[in-house]
């Protein structure tokens, strides 16, 4: 099982990324995939989660209505397309499946905001 994040960046207030997650060793689509993110000195926090029918669900309170997530199933990728970005969305971003009883992470994607 592999994930590995791209599309992390620094970006201004307002503006927009779009995060890709990228597995392989096992078919996104038979499972729950997540976001999450980690800033400075905090703890990881979900940001999102896709099911395996393709539903978002449990977005954080902070980024409803500007995070969205999705995924490709041919492309075995999911996808966090981020929006109207604050300061405080700064923070290493992660992509996360659980299979049976172990938690997979990616290596993480670093997201900026800054002017």
């Amino acid at each position: 099982v592999q994930l590995v994040e791209s599309g992390g960046g620094l970006v201004q207030p307002g503006g927009s990324l779009r995060l890709s997650c990228a597995a392989s060793g096992f078919t996104i689509s038979n499972y729950y995939m997540s976001w999450y993110r980690q800033a400075p000195g905090k703890e990881r926090e979900l940001v999102a989660t896709i099911t395996s029918a393709g539903v978002a669900i449990n977005y954080a309170d902070s980024v409803k209505g500007r995070f969205t997530i999705s995924r490709d199933n041919p492309k075995n990728t999911v996808y966090l397309q981020m929006n109207s970005l604050k300061a405080e969305d700064t923070a290493v971003y992660y992509c996360n499946v659980q299979i049976k009883a172990y938690k997979y992470w990616g290596q993480g994607t670093q997201v900026t905001v800054s002017a």
